[in-house]
């Protein structure tokens, strides 16, 4: 008689490998934190818008002899009032309606300073663009924020820039 010597693997073994495939892909997923990481990543790119809208105001008040697109309020504190988000300085997003809204199509009216107004990643309304816009009546420094960020380590920051 001749004895058959079968070769594979058993359920059991299958079953075990495939258990620590998926404990390991759990582990993984947790560690990357894929909601953490697009916050993040949507947190930079309002970052960027900011900086983008704060530099056009600045290079159009540049070439206008320091005088700021209408529209910009002054008001006491700037990062009050970011913080304490109010309508009217909102800044009104590119094809917009900017009734009761800050208006800066001057500075995508030619290209010239940028080409349209960023809209936030998530927080932008029918008309505005979910960035706000105010100077400081006490040091005239400009600041735009974007108060739609995104959590990141627990905390809901607000972003602002200033110059």
């Amino acid at each position: 008689m001749q004895k058959i010597n079968q070769k594979g693997f058993t359920l059991l073994e299958i079953l075990l490998v495939i258990a620590l495939i998926a404990i390991l892909a759990a582990i993984v997923i947790v560690a990357i934190n894929p909601a953490k990481q697009l916050a993040s990543g949507r947190n930079t790119q309002r970052r960027a818008d900011a900086n983008t809208i704060l530099n056009a105001t600045y290079q159009y008040a540049i070439d206008n002899n320091g005088a700021l697109p209408t529209g910009v309020a002054s008001t006491v504190s700037c990062s009050t009032a970011c913080n304490t988000i109010l309508a009217t300085r909102e800044i009104c997003k590119t094809g917009g309606t900017c009734t009761g809204i800050v208006d800066l199509g001057v500075l995508t009216a030619s290209g010239k300073y940028i080409v349209s107004i960023p809209n936030d990643p998530t927080t932008s309304t029918t008309d505005g663009s979910g960035y706000y816009i105010c100077k400081d009546s006490t040091s005239s420094r400009v600041t735009v924020c974007a108060p739609g960020a995104e959590s990141e380590a627990g905390t809901t920051p607000t972003i602002t820039v200033t110059r």
